[in-house]
């Protein structure tokens, strides 16, 4: 019986990694990031998570892409400098410009017109800031 359970196990997880949405947005960007391929990355997978995780691999991809794009225009517009160690960029102000800007790339916008019209607008809040 247990035997059966197995099989049923790994049957439920191979079709989570290779639904169409895992396999598009994590397995096979991930592979060619690691320079591995496609059945490696699903092993390891299999092995790495059980499965809930699995079933939450996608979602938690979705989640995990937005925190990323935030923290990545955090770091590309220097706000942790302007905000966190020189304070002149309030915490709200950085906070609302990053979330704008994130969406937008959600939206459809490049990386590199949201990050420019970012770097425009920064310029913006440090003269208002300045009182220039």
């Amino acid at each position: 019986m247990e035997m059966e359970d197995d099989v049923k196990l790994e049957l439920m997880q191979k079709r989570i990694v290779k639904s169409y949405a895992v396999q598009r947005d994590v397995i096979i960007p991930l592979s060619k990031e690691f320079n591995c391929t496609v059945d490696e990355l699903e092993e390891v997978f299999f092995h790495l998570f059980d499965m809930s995780s699995l079933q939450a691999l996608h979602a938690t991809y979705e989640s995990a892409e937005d925190i990323c794009l935030y923290q990545k225009f955090n770091a590309d517009l220097k706000l942790c400098w302007f905000n966190g160690t020189l304070e002149v960029i309030s915490k709200e102000d950085a906070q609302n410009l990053k979330m704008k800007l994130v969406n937008e790339v959600k939206n459809g916008k490049s990386y590199e017109d949201a990050l420019k019209e970012g770097q425009l607008e920064l310029f913006e809040l440090l003269k208002k800031e300045a009182k220039y």
